[in-house]
């Protein structure tokens, strides 16, 4: 909203908040530029979605995703105009989960973990989280990160919305990625983009009745009871600083009009959470999915086992940034590929089953894999364990040395394992730390046998050139 606005009675509501008519100190956002089109935003959150609802546990109570949806459309009813796509379809589903997050998908999907909703004392706190993710998708931020970040398509991106959300310890050896890649260019938004999701869903919250100060207490909460670990919500969008500091200087620009207190349902709604069974972790949701799933070894008809067919690493380097994450320079004849939710660096011909195969036989995979309140080995031994559910020939590893990476204390260990993409023995050097929002940063440099000494060197020097920037 562009109009000026008069100030009314500052005492009330701490003197803050919004309506169709206020004062003229609010925040002017525009939309980033967009290379997609709004109906290639809701290709990907319908598809995602689908991926998402087989993969999380959905909460399935109607009282909780009837109160879900009610503040949901009633936020979605106070988007500005100028940032409604007549395309969007919004709809909202609560995520048997127990960490304070959410989130919404290009197009409209919206998910609340049922932990948000435990989390918050008001009403207005899940609203205020609620109205941050909306916009979000009303600024159509993830395709516009992902116009900046890729030169990617529209096929490849969805492996990466979905990849980013669900997180966890799918591993790929090595073939599947786990919570990195091209999926931040979709949940991992810039400290700009989300500085501007923050301002715009204070306007939204107060256009649909709501104090925006209430995100900014929802963000406190979430910082005070992430856990050990690193608050899930966070890691996922980081702090832009100061962000309750500049909420609270906008809401002084805003006034509401019919203020939304708290509301029967939201207390009926808690009061029947905390009457379930406790939720599970994301990290054990996933868990279990994972263990539905394997995978077939698919015969490298190419290479016969990919060992003198693949060139030698380069010594001359290329540089690469990831998102708001690290930095790394990687031999000059690798290619970067994003993988569902991993960035592998590759030479030619190293992929088991064609370019767009799953595993891959020579190079490094780089991720991020979630991790709840687990020290540096312990979360490392969850990760190779998530991975040997796929890759039943990998070995385990006797010992870690300890190594640097990014500038912090790290570990590595060497593998074994039968190659999906082959049948060949193959080595994996493992690389691992912990970021500072507690999540593991990885890497996985894979070679075969008979090769892993001339490739080994490579693999170090890459992680010797990382740079971790978040």
């Amino acid at each position: 909203m562009n109009t000026p606005f008069t100030r009314v009675n500052s005492a009330a509501i701490l003197g803050i908040v919004l309506s169709v008519t206020a004062l003229g100190a609010q925040t002017v956002i525009k939309a980033p530029d967009n290379k997609y089109t709004p109906a290639q935003d809701v290709e990907l959150g319908r598809k995602a979605a689908g991926e998402v609802e087989q993969q999380l546990p959905i909460l399935r109570d109607e009282d909780v995703t009837s109160f879900v949806a009610s503040i949901g459309r009633r936020v979605v009813d106070a988007i500005p105009q100028e940032f409604r796509q007549a395309e969007f379809h919004y709809s909202f589903q609560v995520i048997n989960v127990r960490e304070i997050n959410a989130f919404a998908l290009p197009g409209g999907p919206m998910y609340v973990n049922r932990g948000m909703i435990e989390a918050a004392r008001t009403e207005g706190e899940v609203v205020g989280v609620m109205a941050h993710e909306l916009s979000h998708v009303a600024l159509r931020h993830g395709t516009a990160q992902a116009t900046k970040a890729t030169k990617y398509e529209i096929g490849t991106l969805l492996g990466a919305v979905v990849g980013s959300i669900i997180g966890g310890n799918v591993g790929s050896a090595v073939a599947q990625g786990t919570q990195f890649g091209l999926g931040t260019a979709f949940l991992r938004f810039s400290r700009e983009f989300e500085r501007d999701a923050d301002l715009l869903g204070s306007h939204i919250m107060a256009a649909a009745g709501y104090n925006p100060l209430e995100m900014a207490s929802m963000f406190k909460t979430i910082e005070k009871q992430g856990g050990s670990g690193g608050p899930q919500w966070l890691s996922d969008h980081p702090n832009p600083g100061d962000r309750y500091e500049y909420i609270t200087r906008e809401a002084q620009s805003l006034q509401v009009r019919d203020v939304v207190r708290d509301t029967r349902a939201f207390t009926h709604v808690q009061e029947r959470l905390r009457r379930m069974a406790a939720a599970p972790t994301t990290e054990e949701a996933t868990r279990k999915a994972v263990g539905t799933r394997g995978s077939t070894p698919v015969p490298d008809k190419r290479t016969g086992g990919g060992s003198g067919d693949i060139a030698s690493p380069s010594s001359s380097s290329t540089s690469y940034s990831e998102g708001d994450l690290f930095r790394v320079s990687v031999p000059s004849n690798w290619h970067e590929r994003p993988g569902s939710n991993a960035v592998t660096f590759a030479p030619d011909g190293a992929y088991g089953n064609g370019e767009q195969g799953g595993s891959f036989t020579h190079g490094i995979e780089i991720g991020v894999a979630r991790n709840e309140t687990h020290d540096l080995r312990t979360a490392t031994d969850e990760l190779i364990s998530s991975f040997a559910r796929s890759n039943p020939n990998l070995s385990r590893p006797s010992a870690y040395d300890g190594t640097r990476i990014g500038g912090r204390q790290g570990l590595h260990a060497e593998l074994s394992n039968g190659s999906n993409a082959t049948g060949q023995q193959e080595r994996i050097a493992v690389f691992s730390m912990l970021l500072p929002d507690g999540n593991l940063f990885y890497a996985l440099g894979v070679a075969p046998r008979n090769r892993f000494s001339e490739y080994d060197g490579a693999f170090r020097r890459v992680i010797g050139s990382i740079e971790i920037t978040q």
